[in-house]
């Protein structure tokens, strides 16, 4: 729901009905205003509530008792060349899980690279290394409803993971927009990408 799209009765009717039917909910919620999407997603049970860049201290409230997760899209926000991004910090600071996605669509963000969108986090919404790497991983599993087949490392999981070419973790915001992917590994099996050629920035004389 938002502005020129569903209103805040629309998206009740519709996700009462996806409930009613035992169905998993997910809401596009406060992107161009505070239209109290975050609330709805807490009222109807919401699974996650994407976008979220102008909720009110009261909607992450809500959306921290009930448990729903606050997908970011800070991606959206470079493409629409907007300044206000969302408020990650305080989202965490309430309590409320954050996971971070790319929105990767033709209308308002062409950004498959979610190392970059990882990258916006840290730049534009203040988060640590640490936050965007749970947000991307973990936090992004449960944001679909799959956070225990996937998104940590853990015997019984699926073994879905990346290589990346880096000496550190911190290295992925800071060297944004560079693929430094070594391999990836889908459901177990090793798919090698392509060789990233790793830059030597001192060497000995």
């Amino acid at each position: 729901m938002d502005e020129s799209a569903f209103t805040i009765e629309e998206a009740r009717v519709i996700l009462t009905a996806a409930r009613d039917h035992d169905m998993p909910r997910k809401l596009h919620a406060d992107e161009m205003a505070d239209d109290h999407g975050a609330e709805l997603a807490a009222e109807m049970g919401c699974v996650s509530a994407d976008h979220l860049v102008w909720t009110s201290e009261k909607g992450m409230k809500a959306l921290a008792k009930e448990g729903v997760v606050a997908t970011l899209m800070p991606g959206t926000v470079l493409s629409l060349g907007r300044t206000k991004f969302a408020d990650a910090r305080g989202f965490i600071e309430h309590g409320v899980p954050v996971a971070l996605a790319t929105d990767y669509n033709p209308g308002t963000c062409m950004c498959p690279n979610m190392l970059l969108i990882m990258a916006l986090g840290c730049l534009h919404m203040k988060m640590t290394a640490e936050e965007v790497l749970v947000a991307a991983t973990i936090n992004g599993a449960a944001a679909v409803g799959r956070g225990m087949q996937t998104g940590s490392l853990r015997e019984g999981k699926d073994a879905d993971l990346l290589v990346l070419d880096i000496d550190t973790y911190k290295e992925i915001p800071y060297r944004f927009g560079e693929n430094f992917v070594r391999y990836v590994v889908a459901g177990g099996g090793v798919i090698k990408a392509p060789k990233v050629f790793k830059k030597k920035y001192f060497q000995e004389s």
